[in-house]
């Protein structure tokens, strides 16, 4: 499939009631758990998705479309979620990201982009030169990475009960969890040479 706004806009719009069908009024023991040191928990993850749409998505469409390439992305925090979460229950964080998503997509139509604008260049701090239709179109793809991520921490806190059950079911075994540490990682080595480069020029 082509990339086409209008079909990411249809799959954009229902991650909230995705989330909102799956983790509200869950227990705390489900939204809670984690998958073990240095994880997430569906309460973070939705944390996370949170600070994406402050940050992330419009805000950056926004720079390609004003400054090109000219202008960097501002890095993403990663980890913003643990700060920026404090204190809120997940039922707050379900209407926060409802809210700001329907907001984000509203201010996305507005746009009325159209196909020499999503073919601009910006420059992101780690990956280099990335057009506007390859932002928009790892918006809705990262919204499924994270409804991965959070059945597999949901199917995780069973892990030991299935039994022998375990081998035939493929959410216990995929590799999602330490592909993106090590991603994240090489990503983060690539800004730290990045910023040391341009610190020395």
């Amino acid at each position: 499939m082509e990339f086409s706004i209008d079909q990411s806009l249809a799959l954009l719009a229902r991650t909230p009631a995705t989330l909102d069908a799956l983790l509200r009024n869950l227990p705390d023991e489900w939204t809670h758990a984690n998958e073990g040191p240095s994880t997430w928990s569906a309460f973070d993850v939705v944390g996370h998705l949170i600070h994406g749409e402050q940050t992330d998505w419009l805000p950056r469409t926004r720079l390609i479309l004003e400054h090109g390439v000219s202008r960097p992305f501002d890095p993403f925090d990663r980890d913003a979620q643990f700060r920026l979460s404090t204190g809120k229950s997940l039922p707050q964080l379900l209407d926060d990201f409802a809210r700001l998503r329907a907001e984000n997509l509203a201010a996305l139509r507005a746009l009325d982009l159209q196909p020499e604008q999503i073919a601009l260049r910006g420059r992101h701090p780690a990956l280099g030169t990335v057009t506007l239709s390859e932002l928009l179109a790892t918006w809705p793809v990262h919204d499924m990475t994270h409804l991965h991520q959070i059945a597999r921490i949901l199917a995780h806190q069973y892990r030991n009960s299935v039994g022998p059950w375990k081998k035939y079911l493929g959410v216990l075994h995929c590799s999602g969890r330490s592909a993106w540490k090590r991603k994240a990682h090489e990503l983060s080595g690539a800004l730290q040479r990045t910023k040391h480069q341009e610190t020395t020029k």
